[in-house]
């Protein structure tokens, strides 16, 4: 079986948090809702909760910033210069990108895009026309409200 034929659907994503219980709430602002949470002594993992959002149909998983366990990058240290990781953004689809926006910023999150804007992303043979908005949540992931758009 190859790979591609064994993966059935998309789960959630996973973020350390440097502020957990702030990084709770401003997912539950946004529909999640806490469905289970655990602590793992043995990876010094104090909390760790998993939120689903029914509407969509997907799950984020918090887990504290003294947690050991796997994760892109390396630890933030007084005085870093920024440090990507392979992790970009998190979307959502809305049906208004810029009331998402400032829906975000009421809840905590930062302007990264100051409203929402449009693009036309094309290739040879299709241009789609996407119209989206950014912000960082309180916890520093950059999040995109991206309008309901069909890229087939």
């Amino acid at each position: 079986m190859q790979l591609q034929d064994n993966i059935i659907g998309f789960h959630h994503v996973s973020i350390k948090a440097q502020n957990f219980e702030e990084t709770l709430a401003f997912y539950q602002h946004l529909g999640f809702e806490p469905v289970h949470h655990w602590s793992l002594p043995e990876f010094n993992l104090e909390r760790c909760a998993m939120l689903y959002h029914k509407a969509i149909k997907y799950y984020i998983e918090i887990c504290d910033k003294n947690a050991l366990i796997p994760t892109q990058g390396r630890p933030r240290r007084a005085g870093d210069e920024y440090i990507e990781n392979a992790l970009l953004h998190i979307c959502f689809v809305v049906r208004d990108a810029d009331a998402a926006r400032i829906a975000a910023l009421h809840y905590g999150a930062t302007d990264l895009s100051e409203g929402s804007f449009e693009l036309a992303l094309s290739n040879d043979t299709k241009t789609v026309q996407v119209k989206n908005s950014l912000v960082y949540s309180p916890n520093g992931e950059v999040i995109e409200f991206l309008e309901q758009v069909n890229f087939n």
